[in-house]
């Protein structure tokens, strides 16, 4: 597994969840958080996929994550 952290334009709750069903372990995400508190809102992702694939995932949902 490895880990990816992302700057994202999530910010809120209701965001989180709108972003739930795309980074599901179905679309091989093993687990991942969304640091709300960090004025980048820095997620963080675990998974075997590249982090291209995460971040096709969240612009499906509506949202933008840049590699950091």
């Amino acid at each position: 597994m490895t880990t990816h952290q992302f700057k994202t334009n999530i910010k809120c709750g209701a965001c989180v969840a709108a972003v739930t069903p795309f980074l599901s372990p179905e679309n091989g995400i093993e687990s991942w958080e969304v640091d709300l508190k960090n004025p980048d809102r820095i997620l963080t992702v675990t998974t075997e996929k590249d982090s291209e694939v995460v971040e096709q995932q969240l612009q499906k949902a509506g949202y933008v994550a840049t590699v950091i």
